[in-house]
């Protein structure tokens, strides 16, 4: 199918490859299946423009096929120079006619480039994966703030900037934290980040994980994934934490604690969760022992000092794709994965289908959700309303083939009641 829309992608002929791995990976996403096809029934986003700043994935491109079948005008940029497809965006571009605007390992200024075609498509709704989109409207294009119906926000960091500017009262439009969706972070961040990070460090370096110390920085849904799949490796796992009740909880799940200044003398691979910046920082590779892995698999490549290690290196090289070695001025090897960008999608494929299938419905929906209700909702962060959650977590029960009990008039007038007691 030749293309009316505009596109920056790599080369249009992997096309092809990229149908079939959208195809694959739609058998894996039922409940997006459904919504799509109610979608196109509907069109309840018909006439809307929507700027996607996501991670252009085969689950992605099925996120975009089902906006379009309801309606929207969709451009899609990537949120990660390193997580793109490049199957994946021809396809998009070649076969569905949904204008695309990246490329795996594309520099910095490309980047940008992207996100600005993204904003140039005057979206009336936005959908991020760590605020990019929404930062640019806040920042070089405030005069298309009025236009914006709402924004939907997939990922803990960008929900945590999202939520910072609420609270200084600078945030200009309502936004859905789809990320805080039970069906998305229990799930996606918990079983899709755990699974996809270890997958991603295996790919890169192709370690046993077995007998590894495995250091886990931050135990949020994302760092319990990890440290779960690697302990299923036979990794001994430390986790470091700032949060108390984290802290706690980790070391009841069976895990060590430690500060990451002790852990980093003894590690044998890294691997940062926490959203924050500098999580490893100079103090903690100076003492890191030879052969150190490190990588990230939170949503931005700053929990990893990587200026730090810069300086202290004598020598760097590529050892493997997506290895970095740093050789430093006593002899020590450290290894940095991916630029300490999103491992678990920028050396591997990111989260399984049946996971985004989840998060992706939730999106859709969510989208929908803001149109109907544009007209109520203030310049807050929102929750994804319940019954949408329940909804998707409804269906997806009912595609796995799995039914669950339901409570009878009794229980329900018991569990409602107060007078009635033993």
């Amino acid at each position: 199918m030749a293309t009316t829309k505009r596109y920056d992608v790599k080369d249009l002929s992997l096309a092809p490859e990229g149908v079939r791995r959208i195809m694959w990976a739609d058998r894996q996403m039922p409940v997006l299946q459904a919504i799509r096809e109610r979608f196109e029934r509907e069109q309840p986003l018909a006439g809307y423009r929507v700027s996607a700043c996501l991670h252009v994935t085969s689950e992605t491109a099925n996120l975009m096929r089902t906006l379009k079948a309801g309606g929207a005008d969709v451009v899609l940029c990537a949120s990660n120079p390193l997580s793109t497809q490049d199957d994946v965006a021809a396809a998009l571009v070649e076969e569905f006619d949904i204008a695309t605007f990246a490329i795996k390992g594309e520099d910095n200024d490309t980047y940008y480039a992207h996100i600005e075609a993204a904003v140039d498509h005057k979206p009336q709704l936005t959908m991020d994966d760590g605020a990019d989109v929404i930062s640019v409207l806040h920042s070089a294009r405030r005069e298309q703030l009025g236009d914006i119906i709402a924004g939907m926000e997939e990922t803990t960091t960008g929900v945590i900037r999202l939520k910072a500017m609420e609270h200084d009262g600078a945030l200009a439009f309502p936004v859905i934290a789809v990320n805080d969706a039970r069906t998305k972070h229990f799930f996606d961040n918990r079983y899709g980040t755990g699974q996809s990070t270890i997958d991603g460090i295996i790919r890169a370096t192709n370690v046993l994980i077995a007998g590894k110390r495995f250091v886990v920085a931050g135990y949020g849904w994302v760092g319990r994934g990890v440290a779960m799949r690697a302990k299923g490796l036979g990794a001994h796992v430390i986790v470091t934490e700032v949060d108390p009740m984290r802290a706690l909880e980790a070391l009841m799940d069976g895990f060590e604690i430690m500060p990451m200044v002790d852990a980093a003398k003894i590690g044998d691979i890294f691997c940062t969760a926490t959203g924050d910046k500098h999580v490893i920082a100079r103090e903690h590779l100076e003492v890191m022992k030879d052969g150190a892995i490190i990588c990230n698999t939170g949503h931005f490549n700053v929990e990893i000092d990587i200026p730090a290690l810069r300086s202290l290196a004598v020598e760097t090289r590529e050892a493997r794709n997506f290895v970095e070695e740093f050789k430093l001025a006593d002899g020590r090897l450290l290894f940095l994965l991916a630029e300490g960008r999103l491992v678990n999608i920028s050396a591997a494929e990111g989260h399984p289908a049946i996971v985004m299938d989840m998060s992706f419905a939730n999106q859709a929906l969510a989208t929908e959700y803001a149109v109907q209700h544009a007209a109520s909702l203030e310049k807050k962060v929102y929750p994804v309303p319940t019954e949408i959650d329940e909804e998707i977590a409804r269906l997806k029960l009912a595609t796995m083939g799995v039914t669950i009990d339901q409570l009878t008039e009794e229980q329900a007038k018991y569990l409602a009641s107060w007078d009635e007691g033993t």
